[in-house]
């Protein structure tokens, strides 16, 4: 089957401090945006990619492409009001007839392995979906009324990353229901249809660039592995 990959961009730079959305931030002389594209296109060169931003940063977007040189071929989408509408526009534009394989990843996930995508692939290939998932580390609790607390069971959560990958059939039945608040992610989004969520082991350094400590950390984790 045909493999896509929809990269969702549509951050602020709120939590950062930084008038730059989070996605064009530097990160070793690249915007956090192109490392996350390069690391996908390096997996394979018949994927089909995908980048969904507002459409209001399309010009700096494709003036940041000029200024480095990067040439690795996708198809720019307009994102929509929430994350489930710019999955959606972004699948909307896919015109591929027959079944294919779909993978949605945060723009901001630039820390992804080649290994990781492979297994995201074949595993929603053989089994309709695949959601990269990590072991909590920590002990948690879950806060009750009155301000009270309970400890529980960590080996029975999981931190929840990308990407999330299904098949399109899938994809297409899902999201052309109506948005609820209660989707947050793609596999919320399937999970509500009916369709079974099936869990693969993700990477703990396989981080969503929210604060300058993370933008710190990829900027580390990147240069070590280049």
């Amino acid at each position: 089957m045909q493999e896509y990959v929809i990269i969702v961009a549509g951050g602020s730079g709120s939590r950062m401090k930084s008038d730059i959305p989070k996605q064009f931030l530097p990160v070793n002389g690249l915007p956090v945006l192109m490392h996350t594209v390069r690391a996908f296109a390096g997996y394979s060169r018949n994927l089909r990619i995908i980048v969904v931003l507002p459409s209001e940063q399309f010009g700096f977007w494709e003036e940041l492409c000029k200024k480095h040189s990067f040439n690795i071929a996708h198809q720019l989408v307009a994102g929509g009001e929430t994350r489930f509408h710019s999955v959606k526009n972004g699948l909307n534009c896919i015109v591929e007839k027959e079944e294919f394989l779909v993978a949605v990843h945060d723009g901001v996930r630039p820390v992804i392995s080649r290994e990781i995508i492979a297994d995201s692939f074949k595993t929603a290939a053989s089994h309709g979906a695949a959601v990269v998932s990590v072991p909590l580390k920590d002990s948690i609790r879950i806060i009750g009324q009155n301000e009270g607390n309970k400890a529980m069971d960590r080996t029975l959560f999981r931190l929840i990353q990308t990407p999330q990958t299904f098949k399109s059939s899938w994809m297409r039945a899902a999201f052309a229901a109506d948005y609820h608040e209660s989707f947050t992610d793609c596999a919320s989004v399937l999970e509500a249809w009916g369709y079974h969520i099936q869990l693969i082991d993700g990477a703990y350094e396989n981080i969503k660039i929210t604060t300058p400590e993370d933008l710190r950390w990829a900027e580390i984790y990147l240069k070590a592995t280049s």
